[in-house]
């Protein structure tokens, strides 16, 4: 028993030994060469093109330049001469201390951006003046480079990546770039490319001296992928230059495929102040204001009520439904009286009027009794007030469509639950009136106003709408985009309504903004707006609304327009939206009356009600040419013009 318990420490102290010596010869020993390795190798990212971007013509929209990067590795920068340093960066004493500061923090084996995004010019005095400083070293890197001055909001930038995304993605590392916002940010990976690296052998200051084992353990780095957009370059930048002094937004898509042809929302700004050193100023510049909004990409997140357009859908639920035909006639005496506090006014036109008229004359009156009849038309309002939220729904409204845009709201369609849980007593379709002329709680995106456009220029499908044309030069292959989406209305019953929004040009509400030769459908809208100042709810100038698309039987573009403060429908909307119809469509303006006009009228007095001390009573004089605002001048210059008192 004694010898078996000896033989067996002694055979368990032997495989003790055999562990360890295996330990330090094997295991210990490759981890000190790694260390060793470390300490004698430098690597150096070498970091790939990014993927162009160009729009559905060609046309060249983003490309790529040269940059260079201050880097710095903590643990080899020993007692640095922060004067001369920052002298020679051009940069403050104290910002570089406290740039070194983080980077220490963050790891003192690694190199961190010191100074981003330097210009040839200002990296050639800097090249043999760094090796003065161990530790430091230049990084070069590919930037965007901007072809276009405008679609900042669709286009998006690149930004130096934090912490949650290399926590989030093993491919950053810090100082790393990644794109923020906009097709930058939806489409990143395939823009990006993939890191390379080469390794140098140091010196004893740590500077790379030649490359190691003679290149044999590089990567060399893949480019990214070049992307072409739905969008025509073109078509984008008439559009910008359109809304000049005007907040809002415009969405123009092919109903034939659902691309999107043109996405402005305004104010809007230059892409290429969002690169170089001047970027970081400018964003905040950005970001705080907080009046214009120029962040906020009003498109796809501005969420309205949609006004005199919506009225044509609640016309084709009514077709559905059965509960009009497009010749039943109803009566307005300047309004309709539903039996509340005051009636729902309309304005001066013929009665009574069958759809077609209605839909032309944009009557509250005929749509106040085409829509009671929907929810009247089952036992319970809730019971119809689903179906009619079913069929609304079908059209892309009350919810994200779906696009390859990272930023969206889904608006709002409410159904029965909604206003039972609002209302404690039972409600009617007269509680919910407004919804008839698309106010109430409806809620809507201008984009979702333009694929709703869609649908209706296609007879009752649309396609998801999207940004994406071709990836490296091929056609995209998704599903998501290239099947259709089918409403809940049968193709016959689009036909009235098309008709009507046609006459809508011919005789109605736009007919002042036709464009010859090119047959238009079309529908006005005037939203009412309420805001609250110090606390007080305050009406303010309406909202200018407009949907279209053309030609009538054959539409190649659908197009919604939202003015903010742009009073009636016809006033800006229906004038841009003929506009872009015919630059599209013709490549030409004949119509430049109207582009007069939207240059040389600015809406930054409506603007500024919010904010003046004192009553804004000028509008009539900008309207008949007493006062004339040009089309450069700023808001600020504008008030300084009229000497108003701005609460700071």
């Amino acid at each position: 028993m004694k010898k078996l318990l000896l033989l067996s420490v002694v055979t368990l102290v032997g495989f003790i030994f055999i562990g360890r010596m295996v330990y330090l010869q094997v295991i210990l020993s490759d981890e000190l060469q790694l260390e060793a390795e470390n300490n004698a190798v430098k690597t150096v990212y070498n970091y790939p093109e990014r993927g162009f971007i160009y729009d559905r013509n060609g046309k060249l929209m983003v490309a790529n330049q040269v940059a260079y990067d201050v880097m710095a590795i903590p643990k080899e920068t020993g007692d640095v001469d922060l004067h001369k340093l920052s002298t020679l960066l051009r940069i403050e004493e104290s910002r570089l201390k406290k740039k070194l500061e983080t980077a220490m923090k963050w790891s003192t084996n690694r190199a961190s951006v010191i100074v981003p995004q330097l210009t040839q010019e200002e990296y050639a005095p800097l090249q043999e003046q760094l090796r003065k400083f161990p530790g430091f070293y230049i990084q070069r890197r590919s930037l965007r480079k901007y072809q276009v001055d405008h679609s900042a909001s669709v286009l998006g930038y690149i930004r130096e990546v934090n912490q949650s995304k290399i926590d989030a993605d093993d491919y950053y590392v810090q100082g790393d770039l990644a794109g923020k916002s906009g097709i930058e940010l939806q489409y990143e990976e395939e823009l990006r490319g993939e890191k390379g690296y080469k390794k140098y052998t140091r010196d004893h200051y740590g500077r790379a001296i030649e490359s190691y084992k003679n290149g044999s353990s590089d990567l060399a780095p893949i480019a990214g992928t070049d992307l072409t957009v739905t969008l025509d370059k073109e078509l984008q930048e008439y559009a910008e230059k359109l809304m000049r002094n005007k907040r809002g937004g415009i969405v123009a898509i092919e109903p034939q495929t659902g691309e999107i042809l043109a996405l402005v929302t305004a104010p809007n700004y230059d892409p290429s102040l969002l690169m170089g050193r001047n970027r970081s100023k400018n964003i905040n510049a950005i970001l705080r204001d907080t009046i214009g909004l120029p962040d906020v990409n009003r498109v796809l997140q501005g969420q309205y009520a949609p006004g005199s357009p919506f009225k044509v859908i609640n016309a084709l639920v009514a077709l559905q439904e059965g509960v009009v035909t497009a010749q039943d006639r109803f009566s307005c005496y300047n309004g309709y009286n539903y039996g509340g506090k005051k009636k729902l006014g309309c304005h001066a036109h013929s009665s009574p009027l069958a759809m077609n008229r209605g839909i032309a004359e944009s009557c509250n009156a005929y749509f106040a009794q085409v829509y009671r009849r929907i929810i009247e038309n089952e036992k319970t309002s809730s019971k119809g007030m689903d179906i009619w939220h079913d069929h609304v729904a079908s059209f892309g409204l009350g919810d994200f469509l779906g696009y390859d845009l990272p930023v969206g709201q889904p608006g709002r369609i409410p159904d029965g639950d909604y206003y039972t849980s609002m209302y404690k007593y039972k409600w009617y379709a007269t509680t919910t009136i407004s919804n008839a002329i698309g106010q109430g709680e409806i809620a809507v995106t201008p984009i979702q106003l333009a694929n709703m456009t869609a649908a209706i220029a296609n007879r009752g499908y649309f396609y998801t709408p999207h940004i994406i044309k071709g990836i490296n030069g091929e056609p995209i292959d998704n599903t998501t985009y290239t099947n259709k989406n089918y409403t809940t209305i049968d193709a016959k019953h689009f036909e009235p309504v098309v008709e009507g929004m046609n006459e809508v040009y011919n005789s109605g509400t736009a007919k002042y903004v036709q464009v010859p030769g090119i047959e238009i459908c079309g529908k006005t809208g005037t939203v009412e707006n309420f805001t609250k100042i110090n606390g007080v709810r305050k009406q303010l100038t309406d909202h200018s609304v407009f949907i279209a698309f053309a030609p009538k039987d054959d539409p190649k573009i659908a197009i919604a327009v939202f003015i903010e403060n742009g009073y009636w429908g016809s006033r800006y909307a229906a004038k841009i939206a003929s506009l872009l119809i015919e630059k599209h469509l013709k490549g030409t303006i004949t119509r430049t009356d109207l582009e007069d006009y939207l240059l040389t009228h600015s809406l930054e007095y409506e603007y500024a009600k919010k904010l003046s001390t004192e009553p804004f009573k000028i509008n009539e004089a900008i309207d008949q040419g007493l006062i004339t605002i040009e089309k450069e001048n700023s808001l600020q210059q504008f008030l300084e013009n009229l000497q108003l008192k701005i609460r700071n």
